[in-house]
């Protein structure tokens, strides 16, 4: 991998985030609290979403609970949870899930406002997975406490069925039929 830097400032940890990636399969990420604290973790790269060229696509969510939303992912679709301090990375497949609390507008957002859902029936995105055996994944997802909102409905073209997760995001399980 190529040497690779970015800098990220977050408002509400008031934390600055340094990521240093290096050559090879470890990188060392660098954690700075309110410009006090200073936490070393070691990563493999390939567990962290930075490509060495073209791009790759993670899906961020807004949460009331950093912990409790990486080990929601970890536990149910068997995830592994690569960040849980700051903000949440949970490697989940071919993708990441990345989850942050709620916060205010920062230099490159100046009017946006983050927040975790509120009304839970009004849903403008949710995170599609697509299975190759949805009756198996329901009874697996659901035996690790994953709380659907139906079982498994047939479409014609698909089977799905949906789940929330502990913030209140709809998840879509699908199979295509």
């Amino acid at each position: 991998m190529a040497d690779f830097r970015c800098d990220f400032y977050h408002v509400d940890a008031a934390a600055w985030l340094r990521w240093q990636f290096r050559k090879g399969d470890e990188c060392k990420f660098q954690y700075l609290y309110k410009y006090k604290e200073v936490k070393e973790m070691n990563m493999k790269t390939e567990d962290y979403p930075a490509p060495d060229k073209g791009f790759v696509v993670t899906h961020f969510l807004t949460v009331a609970d950093i912990k409790r939303s990486t080990q929601f992912y970890a536990h149910v679709f068997g995830g592994k949870i690569v960040r849980e301090s700051g903000i949440g990375i949970v490697k989940l497949a071919n993708t990441w899930i990345i989850v942050s609390v709620a916060g205010g507008p920062t230099d490159d957002k100046p009017e946006v406002y983050l927040s975790p859902p509120k009304e839970l029936n009004q849903v403008q995105q949710f995170l599609n997975i697509r299975v190759a055996n949805i009756l198996e994944k329901y009874e697996e997802w659901k035996a690790k406490g994953a709380e659907f909102l139906t079982e498994p409905k047939d479409h014609g073209y698909e089977i799905r069925c949906y789940i929330r997760d502990p913030d209140g995001y709809l998840i879509e399980v699908g199979q295509t039929t």
